[in-house]
């Protein structure tokens, strides 16, 4: 039977792919350090692209509800200025929490390091007169007490020389973070530029990404393509919102009745616990281990109220706060939840621990709606989630 020309293009393509493949894997080293290059070509649009999706949700928000309302009492010119005005707005309220962060939170974690370093050799002394205690009380642990030759005055020196180095090290880094955060906006000009443009113009975008995909595509490829962009995009800002918001509360939280019970180290603890638990389920737990290790060096009885006190408020949130902030807005059942953590944060980090839940949630939604669609197609009951469309039952 001879072939006809759609046969022949996709053979064409798979041999092209196939040859093409084969040359790259023989000059793998090459080919990474081409991609390296485009990648740095291509970063500052990459970064504005992320810029202009982080700053689209609070811009919504602030389209939607400030601004939107005034175009019966403003008129045309409003309308047309609206758009630009809530970017520009977003952007500022932007930079704004970065300078408070800089300015405000980050010499108070300086401060709280350098009564951190004065409160070490307390701590060393306490800790040597509890095992010379212990050693009387047990006579039979003072030979291993001896055997063990400590030198606490060495072993204070040094604790004493690493808090104090510490201190110094993040002095610097706060100035050269202030520094690099300023310097960085400046750096990243084009890409704030590019998110702005993408900001202003995204239903421009957007109806032209639909034209050239209906112009090259066939429309059931080009309308399941739109439906996958349009359920990431609900689904990371959901996420995204969700997370934020509980952060803040959390922190809140944390901040607050820490003041109330007088623990040490308030603000320093609750930002790093907020900052930490935009990643799920292991962010917060980490920040309570840094806290509870930075109380113990004070006071190890309240640090072990603060532990107590970090259960009852992740209770709290969890059982309450949670499922009314964010809820079942990714649509991702816990376990996978947590396999998704683990596997983002193995493979790519933190970065990886903060886009793997959403982006989960996507594949696994597609999943779903595909195994959905199969089953009615099969005559089987679909179980519980979203039924088939109608363009693809038969």
């Amino acid at each position: 039977m001879p072939w006809n020309r759609k046969q022949i293009r996709v053979l064409f393509a798979l041999v092209a792919f196939g040859v093409l493949l084969f040359v790259g894997l023989q000059n793998l080293g090459t080919v990474w350090g081409f991609v390296q290059i485009l990648i740095g070509l291509l970063m500052p649009f990459i970064i504005g692209l992320c810029i202009a999706f982080i700053l689209s949700v609070p811009m919504r928000a602030v389209e939607t509800h400030l601004f939107r309302p005034l175009d019966k009492k403003c008129g045309r010119i409003w309308r047309k200025i609206r758009r630009p005005l809530a970017a520009t707005v977003t952007l500022l309220l932007a930079l704004g929490v970065l300078a408070a962060a800089v300015f405000l939170i980050i010499p108070e974690l300086g401060r709280s390091l350098r009564t951190l370093a004065d409160s070490i050799p307390g701590f060393i002394a306490r800790a040597q007169a509890w095992l010379t205690e212990l050693a009387q009380k047990y006579p039979q642990w003072q030979d291993w007490i001896n055997d063990l030759q400590l030198d606490w005055n060495a072993i204070a020196q040094k604790l004493l020389a690493f808090a104090q180095s510490g201190a110094v090290d993040l002095f610097n880094s706060t100035v050269s973070l202030a520094t690099s955060i300023f310097s960085g906006v400046f750096n990243l000009f084009l890409g704030v530029i590019f998110a702005m443009y993408v900001l202003m113009q995204k239903e421009t975008l957007a109806r032209q990404i639909t034209n050239v995909l209906r112009a090259h595509l066939p429309d059931a490829k080009t309308d399941r393509l739109l439906e996958i962009g349009r359920l990431s995009n609900r689904t990371f800002s959901r996420f995204l919102t969700g997370q934020c918001l509980e952060a803040v509360i959390l922190g809140l939280m944390f901040f607050v009745t820490m003041c109330i019970f007088r623990f040490p180290y308030a603000l320093m603890i609750a930002v790093l616990i907020a900052v930490l638990a935009l990643i799920p389920i292991f962010g917060a737990i980490i920040g309570c281990v840094v806290g509870a290790f930075l109380i113990f060096v004070g006071d190890p009885m309240q640090a072990f109220w603060f532990v107590v006190m970090f259960l009852i408020l992740q209770q709290i949130e969890g059982n309450f706060i949670y499922p009314k902030v964010v809820g079942t807005s990714v649509g991702l059942p816990s376990i996978w939840v947590l396999a998704a953590v683990t596997v983002g944060g193995g493979v790519m980090g933190i970065f990886g621990m903060l886009v793997a839940v959403p982006l989960s949630s996507v594949l696994y939604s597609l999943l779903r709606d595909s195994t959905n669609r199969r089953l009615a197609r099969r005559g089987f009951p679909v179980p519980d989630g979203d039924p088939p469309s109608a363009d693809d039952t038969p």
